[in-house]
């Protein structure tokens, strides 16, 4: 792969690879940028972490290819951690991750929590909703973070709800305050807003491009470690 100078760069390597985990660790998969924040003072590169420059910070490119793309999704979507899928991807991942279930479904299977059902209707209904509101409009406490975090990370490793953007708390005068904070919308409308429709993929055909374009990537890459990659 050419050597990664900005973001440009970043974003065209993305279109060859398909998908990536976000951070600079591969997790025995594969990582457009191979170093993490800690071990970027040991590489010669140009790409630095947390600078808040949109050239050179990969922390800013998970916003950018939001707000500036259409054809890339950015969320916590393997390892319970991030990553991105590139539109001509995102098929193949949302076959084997949802199973042909509506999230009703999945609900009365037993594969979410109250909470993640509780999350997952404010956002379904609001279109957009920015992290903080979600709390507020679910009566979600500080007692119950931890709650809401797993059900938040569940929705997105599924494939049910996505990151869409950012935006600031605003006070009571509209004005923008405090940290940015992350905006979750369904996947139908993260991509319906892009004027893309999904296709319909067998699993099986799916499991198994993915895991060919893993190799392709990653050549040493274990088959433990693939199989919980795709599956989540």
């Amino acid at each position: 792969m050419k050597k990664i100078y900005s973001f440009s760069d970043f974003y065209a390597a993305l279109q060859d690879c398909g998908f990536s985990m976000g951070g600079g660790n591969s997790k025995g998969i594969f990582a457009i940028i191979p170093f993490s924040w800690n071990e970027q003072e040991f590489v010669d590169s140009p790409i630095r972490w947390h600078t808040g420059d949109p050239e050179t910070d990969p922390w800013e490119w998970r916003m950018r290819v939001l707000e500036e793309r259409q054809n890339v999704a950015y969320s916590k979507i393997f390892f319970k951690t991030s990553g991105y899928i590139t539109r001509d991807w995102y098929p193949f991942f949302l076959s084997v991750r949802r199973n042909d279930l509506s999230f009703e479904e999945a609900y009365l299977e037993g594969i979410f929590s109250h909470a993640a059902k509780r999350i997952f209707d404010i956002i379904a209904q609001n279109e957009e909703v920015a992290l903080h509101e979600i709390k507020q409009l679910g009566g979600f406490g500080k007692e119950d973070n931890t709650q809401f975090d797993r059900a938040i990370t569940e929705l997105q490793m599924k494939m049910f709800i996505t990151m869409c953007g950012r935006t600031q708390k605003k006070n009571k005068y509209g004005e923008g305050y405090g940290w940015n904070s992350t905006v979750f919308c369904t996947t139908e409308r993260f991509w319906q807003y892009r004027n893309v429709t999904m296709p319909s993929i067998p699993q099986d055909e799916a499991y198994q491009k993915i895991a060919k374009q893993v190799y392709k990537l990653n050549p040493d890459a274990q088959e433990k470690t693939i199989k919980k990659f795709i599956l989540g």
